[in-house]
């Protein structure tokens, strides 16, 4: 792969592209050089199994650098989870109370793994919300939803599980393997093939982490944010712990060493784009001559849409897959089967098995308006073009 770097100014994009990806370092580029001098940011890309872009950007970071990714890290979770279905050690169409007595409670005995995985559940949060310690800790998490009341008749509709799905999917792991959706995570899928993306970050890796920066929204922005801001029983306040008696502030999640070990399966993953890239390559595709980690049907099954239209916690239209979001959704140039997550910081992480194309994003300021960072929509076009066309 070419290694010539490109210099905008005072700003130098390093790493490095394969013959034919020039065009996505340019973009790259091109981007950061209109950005804050404090731009730190990652792109990285994978076709077939094969790296094909490897870049960088900002005065802190390297390829190595570590970030919070936020909800990107469901993807990991549900990978796990999707890998258990394939073994048949997990059945999508199981009660979650078959394994799981003590979630029937309160009228959710017949809820499915199925309905878990689609947000369709209606179990978003807890009445009184969860302090910082509980959130770190996705059995804390578990034991209060278990005798939680639904917000909402489960079946009859969605809402994204922002900051507990993992957890629920986690106990229904834990319940039938004896061990975390993280430990499970860790021996079947990150170890063994090398991935820089961490559910539970081991001590020796915290030098590389950098803290998420505050967001900077401009005047205009700001008041959005406050045109759009709800109270703290609603759906939404519910959703993100806004009901607790001290509401959680997203940007303190990633950056607390407490949720960095723990790696709550829901948001408090830790990664490189090179991390988030390789995840899905290995995925779909394989890496260094390995068969892909899921078999077709598997991925199928897993991208095809459950739960589609109004999201009672977003307001918004939305698509999901089974603990996976529909990326065409948003980047409509994907195949109808890419799937992947983002992350409210601004990372973004996907497959598209049809192109065969695995993508990663990450950068260290929380951008506007939260979830996958805008600027995606420059580079997924650019990586999409360079890959079809090659």
């Amino acid at each position: 792969m070419p290694s010539d770097p490109t210099t905008r100014g005072p700003r130098r994009v390093r790493g490095t592209v394969a013959y034919g990806y020039e065009a996505v370092r340019e973009e790259f580029a091109a981007y950061a050089a209109g950005e804050r001098d404090d731009y730190d940011a990652q792109l990285v890309a994978y076709l077939d199994g094969r790296q094909v872009v490897d870049l960088w950007t900002g005065p802190d970071f390297t390829g190595d650098s570590l970030v919070g990714v936020y909800s990107s890290t469901k993807g990991a979770a549900h990978l796990t989870v999707a890998l258990l279905v394939q073994d048949g050690t997990l059945d999508l169409d199981e009660r979650v109370s078959h394994y799981w007595p003590e979630f029937g409670a309160e009228g959710k005995q017949d809820v499915t793994l199925r309905d878990l995985l689609a947000h369709r559940a209606g179990v978003v949060g807890a009445d009184a919300g969860f302090s910082l310690r509980e959130l770190a800790d996705d059995r804390a998490i578990a034991e209060r939803l278990a005798a939680q009341c639904p917000y909402w008749r489960p079946g009859a509709a969605f809402g994204y599980h922002a900051l507990v799905i993992g957890a629920l999917t986690g106990e229904v792991v834990r319940r039938v393997t004896g061990q975390s959706l993280q430990a499970v995570y860790e021996s079947r899928i990150r170890a063994p093939y090398g991935i820089d993306f961490y559910l539970g970050l081991p001590e020796e890796h915290e030098s590389r982490v950098l803290d998420i920066q505050p967001m900077l929204p401009t005047p205009e922005q700001q008041g959005e944010m406050d045109a759009s801001a709800s109270g703290p029983h609603t759906l939404v306040g519910i959703a993100y712990n806004r009901n607790h008696p001290q509401p959680t502030d997203m940007l303190t999640l990633p950056n607390s060493r407490a949720v960095r070990a723990g790696g709550p399966a829901s948001f408090g993953g830790v990664a490189s784009a090179r991390g988030l890239a390789r995840l899905y390559a290995v995925a779909i595709s394989g890496v260094g001559g390995e068969a892909p980690l899921l078999k077709p049907n598997t991925v199928a099954e897993f991208t095809q849409i459950h739960s589609a239209g109004y999201d009672l916690v977003s307001r918004e239209y939305k698509a999901y897959g089974l603990g996976f979001s529909a990326s065409a959704d948003r980047y409509p140039l994907l195949s109808r089967s890419a799937f992947g997550h983002s992350g409210a910081g601004g990372s973004q992480a996907f497959a598209d098995p049809h192109s065969g194309l695995a993508y990663g994003y990450s950068r260290r300021r929380y951008a506007f308006p939260g979830g996958a960072a805008p600027e995606n929509d420059r580079f997924v076009r650019a990586v999409h073009r360079a890959a079809v066309g090659s």
